[in-house]
């Protein structure tokens, strides 16, 4: 299903983008536009900003022998993107658990001035040593409810699939 239409300033105003990219020639597909595969690639790209500021950097995960692992997405495509266009990814968190944080990603072509796409993602916290699920380090949970409070006061409900939420 189509989510509700979200002005465009709502998005932006999510903060500064966890990513920004230019469309290689590359990504086209035989249609001419990008290919949905690399949609998830740029999401993935984006998502190392989103951890490095909950403090899940590299060097936190070398340290502690930890990962993160998406458990589930939800991708609705909205408007074509084509090679050469300016791309901004904006981050949402909209919930936790102690193991798990769910989050939106929207994807906006700044060359169009529209929005592209939404991504909606389960990831959990992973302690390398056991390949089992973790409880977020406490640091690293404040730093996500901070993050969920500013965000919970947003005056536009997040645009869920109704699909996932956390346990």
């Amino acid at each position: 299903m189509k989510p509700p239409a979200l002005a465009l300033e709502k998005i932006l105003a999510l903060g500064p983008p966890s990513l920004r990219i230019v469309v290689p020639d590359a990504w086209a597909d035989a249609n001419g536009h990008m290919n949905m595969r690399w949609y998830v690639a740029v999401f993935d790209d984006a998502g190392d900003d989103l951890h490095a500021r909950i403090g899940l950097t590299p060097d936190f995960h070398r340290e502690h022998h930890s990962g993160t692992v998406d458990l589930e997405h939800h991708t609705n495509f909205l408007n074509e993107i084509m090679p050469g266009d300016h791309l901004a990814v904006y981050t949402r968190l909209v919930a936790r658990s102690a193991k798990r944080v769910h989050y939106l990603m929207f994807l906006v072509n700044e060359t169009k001035g529209k929005l592209a796409a939404i991504f909606e993602c389960m990831n959990a916290f992973v302690d390398l040593s056991v390949r089992k699920t973790a409880p977020f380090p406490p640091a690293v949970l404040a730093k996500i409810d901070a993050w969920l409070e500013e965000d919970a006061d947003l005056d536009w409900p997040p645009p869920l699939s109704g699909s996932m939420r956390v346990n």
